[in-house]
């Protein structure tokens, strides 16, 4: 009788053990969300594509194409005034122009070195003397450096519908 007594204690015990080992097993801390702010149409953060693989793609382009796109990049640079255009790093070399469709909506203007999603359409424009003296007014540069713009410029464009703000 004692010697199944015994088993039966051994028995309770292995399967104590056994459980507390799982419990312990599916407490593996979990992989950190990104949280993003929403701006103009929702869109979602997943199958953006990265930066540096669109600047590829506008490298292809001519003046007068475009390719819808969603894109994840670093944000260079937003406009001081309303948050009404941004500028985007592509990568080493370029970088991108964004705007917001039918000036919709805004962006804050506190979002430098943040990461953003945006999705629309990616284009090739030539930029007016005026309208690059504009931009830079708007960015807060020196009378200097807004007199010095003389000659139209070709610049990688985005046209907006949404942006994700990364907090």
């Amino acid at each position: 009788m004692k010697s199944v007594t015994l088993l039966i204690i051994s028995v309770f015990m292995l399967i104590s053990c056994k459980n507390n080992a799982q419990e312990n097993t599916e407490t593996i801390p979990k992989e950190k969300k990104i949280e993003f702010a929403s701006f103009g149409k929702s869109i979602i953060a997943t199958d953006a594509i990265a930066a540096s693989s669109m600047a590829t793609h506008y490298k292809t382009l001519n003046v007068g194409d475009s390719i819808d796109s969603k894109i994840k990049a670093k944000v260079n640079e937003v406009c001081q005034a309303k948050g009404c255009w941004m500028r985007l790093q592509l990568d080493d070399e370029n970088e991108v122009m964004v705007k917001f469709k039918d000036y919709g909506f805004f962006v804050p203007k506190d979002i430098s070195g943040k990461t953003v999603i945006i999705n629309g359409k990616a284009f090739i424009q030539e930029v007016s003397v005026d309208e690059q003296r504009h931009y830079a007014e708007d960015a807060g540069k020196t009378p200097e450096e807004i007199a010095s713009i003389t000659e139209p410029k070709r610049t990688y464009s985005f046209e907006a519908d949404g942006v994700l703000v990364a907090q």
